[in-house]
């Protein structure tokens, strides 16, 4: 039915698969995460060793195992990337399901390893935070509830999202891991202004915000105590904020000098949430820069091809996907620098962490089978052929 009413260009037939991916796929968008990541390995050379030590491993345990994690994102990006956007969507319905459950488990199975948020569960040679696996899922199936909505007697898709990002949500505060629980409800925030929701709305769904906010802060020691932290004019030096504002005000434009960094010595999450003082010490602003522009030109060139998407699921997903990619980057640079409140949510790509990292490879794996290049003329070409 599509194809009648809009049209589409001839498939070639019998095309293989790699060969064709590879014509269609954003390479620069690939590369850029390849970047991403080696850049991760190099920190995590600089960063993780004197923890092993602390720890009582080999000095490249954590680069090592963070290599082993990404070579896992990788293949998950790739194998993912290479799917139709009907085979992501089905992807997520499934994913979604057993990452939902996860999240509802964690209470009952679940640990906090000491830092007071049950986030995790204890394989024994690993952990597993179910969240970085909700996000991306969550937002695939939002985006198709939303699109769904836009058909002719379709379903009530923008009431069922609704309701299913404030069961998440109130699932990730009760952790509390406030800061997943921000991403999910931005990440749905941005698809439901995009497929056309009232600005008055989202208004009044910020002031809700602010309500369930000021709640939480007056509810949870956790919340409270990374509030004032943040609010307090005095900045403590023996804390992790205290070591990353150090370590980047010492690094200046071309850092201390490779291996010559301090901070990794004295900060617990160096290699995790802190990566980026380490870059800022060692490697200076340059380092951060480049950092900033590889995450930057990931995300702009992907809202650049989804605005040649007249699928309205693929641009919802795809808008879903890079702007809370994005956002992610954002908070965890904004609290290396103390413009946001710590949150304990990686760096993509270049933090330590396996759950994070093959979560990143699978987000990012839907939004370039999502922005890859198919037959189906522009979206420029179908608003002209409706004002003619």
């Amino acid at each position: 039915m599509t194809e009648m009413v809009y049209g589409a260009l001839p498939v070639p037939d019998g095309e293989p698969i790699l060969p064709k991916w590879w014509r269609t796929i954003d390479r620069w968008s690939l590369t850029t995460v390849l970047i991403l990541f080696c850049i991760g390995l190099l920190l995590g050379l600089a960063a993780s060793p004197p923890l092993a030590e602390r720890n009582g491993y080999p000095p490249f345990y954590y680069v090592s195992r963070q290599a082993a994690f990404g070579v896992m994102a990788m293949i998950a990006m790739i194998v993912t990337s290479i799917m139709t956007p009907q085979a992501v969507r089905r992807l997520s319905v499934l994913g979604f399901l057993v990452a939902f459950v996860a999240i509802a488990l964690l209470p009952v199975f679940g640990t906090d390893f000491g830092k007071g948020a049950t986030r995790w569960y204890s394989l024994g040679f690993a952990s597993l935070q179910p969240s970085e696996f909700l996000k991306p899922v969550f937002i695939v199936v939002t985006a198709w509830l939303l699109a769904a909505a836009q058909d002719l007697n379709g379903p009530p898709g923008r009431l069922w999202s609704f309701m299913l990002m404030t069961v998440i949500v109130g699932f990730l505060a009760a952790q509390p891991d406030f800061g997943q629980a921000s991403l999910v409800l931005f990440g749905w925030g941005v698809m439901y202004f995009v497929a056309g929701a009232p600005l008055t709305l989202l208004l009044c769904m910020a002031g809700g915000v602010v309500v369930f906010g000021v709640l939480a802060y007056n509810s949870s020691e956790h919340f409270a105590r990374r509030i004032d932290g943040f609010l307090t004019s005095e900045i403590d030096p023996t804390t992790q904020i205290g070591y990353a504002t150090n370590a980047i005000r010492e690094g200046g434009l071309f850092g201390v000098g490779v291996g010559q960094g301090e901070v990794k010595m004295s900060l617990p999450d160096a290699h995790t949430d802190f990566i980026i003082a380490v870059a800022a010490e060692e490697y200076g602003l340059a380092l951060v820069a480049v950092i900033i522009l590889l995450y930057l030109s990931l995300v702009l060139r992907s809202f650049l091809r989804l605005t040649h998407e007249r699928d309205s699921f693929v641009r919802l997903a795809g808008v879903g996907l890079a702007a809370t990619f994005g956002v992610q980057a954002m908070i965890n640079l904004g609290v290396a620098v103390r413009l946001l409140p710590a949150k304990g949510m990686t760096l993509p790509f270049i933090s330590y962490g396996g759950s994070s990292v093959i979560a990143s490879g699978i987000a990012v794996g839907m939004l370039l089978a999502l922005t890859r290049t198919r037959p189906q003329g522009e979206i420029n070409d179908l608003l002209a052929g409706r004002a003619r």
